[in-house]
Order: structure tokens, then sequence, then C-alpha cells
């Protein structure tokens, strides 16, 4: 590993990871927290890559693309999934030493938690905009969350080397669109790297130090104003994972006092106290040291065994001498999407258990619950922010903890009011009671924000008319339209993100929030193989798309189901109401076979017998549905 030449060897000589230890004194007003915020594919990773080349966090031969992007998952789709937090040192031009704290973050908008959990761990953003492409959805959702946090934003137009860059429209689209001041914007190529010393000047001069939540005292003995090292420990939990040698990794954000090495700490929402066995930093690489001085992103580990102790946005601090209030933390996410696990085999349950556990130790915005299912057994009803977070959790179960998975149907979360006015919310379609105790029932509508080329504004108002949806404004910037819709959130989750995609040549860019709960006459389509209803293929449906729906899936299961001795009915039923039925013919022998010539009545009495019997096998037999039925129906509105 070495040093970029530009980065002074400020504590004369020593190795590298004496600097690293032996040089602790870093002044508050040296340190800089911030963000690289981006929509999806806008050059956030590639970004992070040259500011580590450029600080000299690895050697050449260790830099590859999108470094920080760790997980298979994330290479292979080219997407960020989790945030990932480095440590660097930045020579400026102003002769100082600088510590730079950066934080590559997810651009899609099923990774939002993550975005936040960022953002309220630093001080300033990067908002990166493709010069190409312009301001996109996520754009926006990403900078006023920047804004909420109180953040000082630098605008990066990137991809300044492409032929179709047009920087001086995009400004202009920025200062339009989002309103903030693009006459200091920096043009870059995150590729190439041009441009990047410019960014890392303007990280050290426009974005502010971090802030202690301390005020000077002289009761603590403060050394320099305000720098919050000898007042008591004050951190706040932002990530953590599991490592199967060390326990639970825990990443910390040090607002007051200092963490140190063989220091007892606990975390104030549980009072769990461990003993801190390792101090250090990502740089990117694992760079061990003494303490994590105010101001100042780590990890430590502690022995710590159990997974349920460490709680994200927890605040940590000393046994000896606590401080006197925890941190506000984090929001809590809300999950909209709810689907059903089952291990394949009933005997990986606890490992599932276990999984899920470690899973949800690194994904704060997972959320999951032991639930039985008749047909597929013992599971756990898992909650998600969109379809592609179901995806990656289902893929990382099955490639980190190799388990074979398999998942219903997903549904939302709807409101249900009973008889007497008492509401509970229902997430799984297995649940809901008869209607003769439903008063009414309410679904999530969400507020869409789809930004699109103008020349399909037809086809994405056309699709939006189609998902039952109600425009709420449009408005053109340039060449592009931002339209505004209300949908209902049941309608979305299927298929709407790839539809939008099909009908503007991928071009459009949605993000979402949910709005409002709104009354809507839903029903409950149960499907009934050989008249036994198989609860985990229950969906809740609008009641005008149920008949539709559920024809579809009795077809679906039709040719999934394979033949059996005896004829199958499939049907889908609303209550007591058939509203769609197929038939999976019975395979039969030929049992006239052997009967050359005679009266018709041989043939007819054989016959007659084999029908009797199937008829007693149908009411004793059991249909066992395969596993791809299951599957079809999670993959039925995406073809």
């Amino acid at each position: 590993m070495f040093l970029d030449p530009r980065v002074h060897d400020f504590c004369g000589g020593k190795n590298r990871a004496t600097r690293m230890t032996g040089c602790r004194l870093t002044e508050l007003s040296k340190i800089r927290n911030f963000s690289i915020i981006a929509h999806i594919d806008h050059g956030k990773s590639t970004l992070a890559d040259r500011i580590i080349q450029m600080c000299g966090g690895l050697a050449e031969r260790e830099m590859k693309d999108q470094v920080l992007d760790s997980m298979d998952i994330e290479r292979e789709r080219g997407i960020t999934i989790k945030a990932q937090t480095v440590r660097l040192k930045y020579k400026a031009k102003d002769g100082q030493e600088y510590t730079l704290n950066l934080m590559d973050t997810p651009g899609h908008v099923d990774f939002a938690y993550e975005v936040s959990r960022c953002l309220a761990a630093c001080e300033g953003s990067l908002l990166v905009v493709d010069a190409s492409q312009g301001v996109e959805a996520q754009t926006l959702a990403n900078v006023y969350q920047a804004i909420e946090n109180n953040h000082e934003i630098i605008p990066v137009l990137n991809k300044i080397d492409l032929p179709a860059a047009e920087p001086e429209r995009v400004k202009q689209q920025i200062e339009d669109v989002i309103g903030i001041d693009t006459s200091n914007a920096l043009e870059i190529s995150a590729k190439t790297g041009l441009g990047i010393e410019d960014v890392l000047e303007a990280v050290v001069k426009y974005l502010p130090p971090p802030r202690t939540s301390h005020p000077p005292s002289q009761s603590y003995g403060e050394t320099r104003a305000g720098d919050g090292r000898n007042v008591p420990l004050k951190a706040m939990l932002v990530d953590s994972w599991y490592d199967p040698y060390l326990g639970v990794i825990v990443l910390v954000r040090i607002v007051d006092g200092v963490l140190k090495k063989g220091m007892k700490i606990k975390m104030m929402s549980n009072d769990a106290e461990y003993e801190v066995d390792n101090v250090g930093f990502f740089t990117p690489k694992k760079e061990m040291v003494d303490e994590i001085v105010p101001g100042e992103v780590g990890f430590i580990t502690g022995s710590i065994k159990q997974i349920h102790d460490c709680k994200v946005g927890d605040t940590l601090t000393e046994v000896k001498r606590p401080c006197d209030k925890a941190l506000p933390g984090f929001k809590q996410s809300q999950p909209v999407v709810f689907c059903g696990l089952y291990p394949v085999d009933a005997a990986d349950f606890e490992n599932l258990r276990e999984s899920l556990a470690k899973l949800r130790l690194n994904d704060a915005s997972f959320h999951y619950e032991p639930e039985t299912s008749n047909a597929l057994g013992f599971g756990f009803r898992c909650g998600f922010l969109g379809l592609l977070h179901l995806e990656i959790i289902q893929e990382r179960l099955e490639r980190e903890f190799n388990l074979d998975l398999l998942a219903t149907a997903p549904s939302v979360v709807y409101r249900l009011y009973n008889n007497k006015g008492v509401m509970s919310e229902l997430h799984n379609p297995a649940d809901m009671p008869d209607p003769t105790f439903i008063e009414r029932m309410e679904e999530p509508w969400i507020r869409a924000t789809v930004l699109t080329p103008d020349e399909y504004v037809g086809n994405v108002l056309a699709l939006c008319e189609e998902k039952r949806g109600k425009q709420v404004t449009m408005t053109y910037v340039g060449t592009r339209a931002m339209i505004v819709y209300d949908l209902p959130l049941n309608e979305v989750v299927y298929d709407f993100y790839d539809r939008l995609k099909s009908c503007t040549r991928g071009y459009a860019s949605v993000d979402w929030y949910i709005e409002k709960y709104e009354e809507s006459p839903l029903v409950k389509v149960s499907i009934l193989v050989n008249d036994e209803p198989v609860d985990a293929l229950a969906m809740i449906v609008h009641k005008q798309r149920a008949e539709g729906r559920g024809r579809e899936l009795c077809a679906k299961l039709k040719d999934l189901i394979p033949r059996q001795m005896f004829k199958i009915a499939i049907q889908a039923a609303i209550g007591g109401k058939i509203i769609a039925r197929e038939t999976v013919s019975a395979m039969r022998k030929d049992v006239t076979a052997k009967c050359y010539g005679g009266d018709v009545t041989r043939k007819r009495k054989l016959l007659d017998k084999q029908k009797k019997g199937k008829k007693r096998m149908r009411m004793v037999g059991d249909v066992e549905i395969p596993q791809s039925a299951f599957i079809a129906v999670l993959k039925m509105g995406k073809e």
C-alpha cells in the first residue's frame, strides 16, 4: 500500500500503521464527513474510486472498478446495494492535512433507507448529475433528503467527456427543478479522472467540519474550544454486520468523547455491555487504531454474539461515564411490500431463522416474523421496501447462507376496519376475515414522480391510467416532462417499473412515497385445487380486476400442475362464488383395449367401472403443487 505523492508524510517518516495510530490529534476543523448522492448509474461509485485513488487509499495494483461494491450481487447487477464508508487523508492546496470520511450510497428507490442513514452521519453531500441525462427522479428524492439533514450541497456534473454532454443545459435544469445555485458547479469525468482534484478542494473548502453536541466546558478539562474529546462518550451506531470469527462488527460515528480499545461500552436502548476488542477504520482496507475521536467514522468489535443487541440508530456510551441523553437515532423504515419466504426443505427452518437475523443486522429496512402455511409449512412473513429489495434479499439468503427458498406472491399492507370500527393492518391475504365482519378496507396510494422525454408522455399517461392512477400535475423543463400521479401501490409493485421502462425505451425514471390510504372495493381471491384452498396463492385485488387475475392464475396453474389419475379442478373464488375454472384432465388407461368385438355394453361396463374408481380417487387423492407453480405467481405480472 502507498500514499499518493501529494499526501504529505506528516508523521515524520513512520510506517503506514504508525501514521494511522500515532497522529490522532486531528482537529475537528480538519475533518470532513460527506456522502455521494445521485440517481442510478450517474457515476457515484466511479467517483468514489477516483477519490480513493487520488488520496492513496489503495495501491494501483489493488484498484478495481467499483472498489467499494464488495458483494458479488452488486458487481453482477452493476448497482450499489449497501452504503460503504472509507477514511482518507488529503493534502489540500492550502498546505493543510484533512481527514475525509466518504460514504458511497445506493441510487435505487428500494434502498433509500441506506441513503437516509448515511446522510444523518454526514454534514455535506456531493450531488452527482449525469451531464447528458440531467436531473432524474432519484436525483430529486436524494437531494431533498440531504436538504432535510441540513447538508451543504456541492453540485457535480459527471460524464462531461461524453459527446452528448450538455453541462449548461443541466446546470439550468438543476437551478429550475431543485433550486440549487450552480455557479460553482464542478464539471468532471469520473471515468477519466478529469476534475477530481477540484472535487476534493471543494470538499475541504465548502463543506463544514463536524459539530459536537457538547459545548466547551472547563469542568471536563477541554483543551481546545468545542473539540468534544474530554466529555462522556456519545456515538451513533450507523451500520453493523456479522462476522463468524469476530462476532458483530459495528460501524459508529463519534459525536462526543473518545472511543478507545479496551473501553467498556453499553448500548443505551437495551443497556447491553461489552468491552471493545478492536478499533479501526476502512481506508478502504481495515486499519486498526487505538482510538476514534469526535467527528470520525470507524468500526469496533467486542465479541458481540447477541445480534439483537445491535440496533441501527442506537447510541453507544461508556459504562463508567455515560452520557446524559441518547441521540435521536434514525426514523424507522416502513416496509411496503410483503411476501412469505419458506425453505424448500423443512429441515432448513432454523437455518433460515438464523440467516434472517444476521441479514437484518446488515439491512435495517428489512423486517420479518414467523408464519405458517398449510401448503408450504413453516416460514416467515417478510417486509421489503420494494420488489428489487425483495429479489436482493432472497438472492443474498441463497448465496451467502446456502439456502433454497420459496417466495409467495408479493402483497402490500391494507387497513381493515371491522364492524365495530376497529382498524387492523392486513399483511397476509390468507388472514383476511369473512367479508361479513368487514366494514371497509383501505389500500395504500403513492405519490409517484415520473421524469420522461416529452415524446413518451402519451405512453406514460396511458400506463398510469391503466393502473387506476389520478393525475396531480404535469410540468415541462426543457424537453423533459415531470408527471406527478397518485397510484394504488398494489398496482405498482407487480410490473409498473418494467412496463414504464419498456414504453419509454428506458429513458423514464420514477420515484415515489406513500401518500395516503384510501377506501377501495377490495376482495380476496382464493385459489382452490381439488376443492382445497391453497393459502399461499391467495391474493387481494380490486373488485374490477378480480376476474381477470383469477382467470390468468388458473390458466397458469393448469400448465404447471402435473396430471394425476383423476381430474383436478383449479378454481378461483371470491367467498363462495367461483369466478374462474380450469380442469387438468386425468391420465387414463385404455381399459377397453382387450375387448375384441362383442356387445357395446361390455365396453360401457368397463368404462363406468373406471369412472367410479377415478371419482373415489379424486375424493381421497392429494394434489401436490410443484414449486414452479408458486414461483410462477411471483413472475406472473412481469411477463
